[in-house]
């Protein structure tokens, strides 16, 4: 029994800081800048916050943000584990709060320095203190020890079943980088490449290449989430969350499904997909753009199949007839994504889904946003919500 939740919860703040590759101020501060600006945005007071929701790799305890920003008491704060699947989660987190009443406006937040702090390319290394380690150690002694190797497992087997090529991961990459490019506050703003660049990178993890994969960021994210009736007398158009969802499947690990008998596929986002639709009452025709979360490039073809965009397999041939573009079926990743504006470990794609729908992304698309999907995390947690306007 899934319960609920829809039109019980509003986004109607959302901020960024600045995104490089160093920062040059703590984690704490950029986490403090991007609620700020999200408050802002909202035309809301830090005292009017009363909940927050962030992840557990999140180094900013809220009683520390809520200080500095002079927020004043909290009746609820949350935490989501694990990286990007947290994005949502998170969001699921705050909605929860509020249509219970335990919190009438949450903040969802994301911050790190990504690349001049830790870095998570580094992947499985120090001191391990999580049960996690029981599943690594079939497959760390093999030299598989980052997110990019076990995604590289995933997409040999998931090409090799259904004969899909690099064609279609450029396609992925290169659409995702158009957007970027025409994005002022993405990194790559202005900054395109071409398929004779993409082919010549150096390879990752086969057949991972540079482009195929997330950036490493520093900065900050964040979202005002409140009630309807709040909504109502606030400075933006309100968002509603017409449907939210998080899931893990049999047999799933952090990243990985080896324990399964076939590991090509994502079970845990289709259940996730199927929830959110049942609660929005919605279904893939009704999907207008879409944030789907590109940790690496063959993770969106996996999700556009897993939410019924395209079938099994067929996710190539959907993206290489142009979907993903501004002008297609399914305008995707409008921002640059993850690839190309920034890896905030998917909270900026929510603030995307929420420009697509108040209209006012970089990269608008030419139709009109009703309804617009966000996704995150491939593993554990992993989730999506469909955004759409506010009755």
């Amino acid at each position: 029994m899934i319960a609920n939740v829809k039109d019980k919860a509003v986004i109607v703040g959302i901020g960024n800081t600045t995104f490089s590759k160093d920062s040059g101020v703590s984690e704490l501060s950029l986490a403090v800048q991007a609620v700020k600006a999200a408050i802002d945005d909202a035309g809301l007071k830090p005292s009017d916050i009363d909940g927050m929701a962030t992840f557990t790799m999140d180094s900013n305890d809220e009683i520390e943000v809520a200080r500095a920003l002079g927020v004043g008491e909290l009746t609820f704060y949350g935490r989501s584990h694990y990286g990007g699947g947290a994005a949502t989660s998170c969001l699921h987190q705050a909605t929860m709060a509020i249509a219970t009443g335990m919190a009438e406006t949450v903040v969802v937040y994301r911050a790190l320095n990504g690349r001049s702090g830790h870095r998570f390319s580094g992947g499985v290394a120090g001191d391990i203190t999580t049960a996690d380690a029981i599943h690594w150690g079939w497959y760390m002694p093999y030299g598989l020890l980052t997110p990019a190797s076990w995604v590289a497992m995933f997409t040999q087997r998931w090409m090799h079943n259904t004969g899909v090529t690099k064609d279609a991961l450029f396609e992925v990459a290169h659409s995702t980088r158009v957007y970027g490019a025409n994005n002022p506050a993405a990194f790559f703003y202005g900054r395109n490449f071409d398929r004779a660049e993409y082919d010549a990178a150096r390879m990752i993890a086969d057949p991972l290449q540079l482009f195929d994969c997330c950036q490493e960021s520093d900065g900050g994210s964040a979202v005002i989430v409140t009630t309807p009736e709040r909504a109502r007398d606030l400075k933006q158009p309100g968002v509603s969350v017409l449907g939210v969802a998080q899931c893990a499947a049999d047999n799933q690990e952090q990243m990985t499904s080896f324990y399964r008998e076939e590991f090509a596929g994502i079970p845990e986002m289709e259940t996730a997909a199927k929830n959110v639709y049942a609660m929005s009452g919605l279904c893939a025709d009704d999907i207008d753009a879409a944030v789907i979360y590109d940790a690496f490039s063959p993770i969106v073809l996996w999700q556009l199949e897993a939410w019924g965009f395209c079938g099994y397999g067929e996710s190539g041939d959907f993206v290489k007839d142009g979907a993903l573009r501004t002008n297609g079926r399914l305008p995707t990743n409008t921002h640059g994504g993850q690839l190309s504006e920034a890896y905030i470990h998917g909270v900026n794609g929510i603030v995307e889904a929420t420009r697509l729908v108040r209209g006012t992304s970089a990269n608008q698309p030419e139709k009109t946003v009703n309804h617009a999907l966000v996704t995150s995390g491939v593993g554990i947690p992993t989730g999506g919500a469909i955004l759409g306007k506010m009755n």
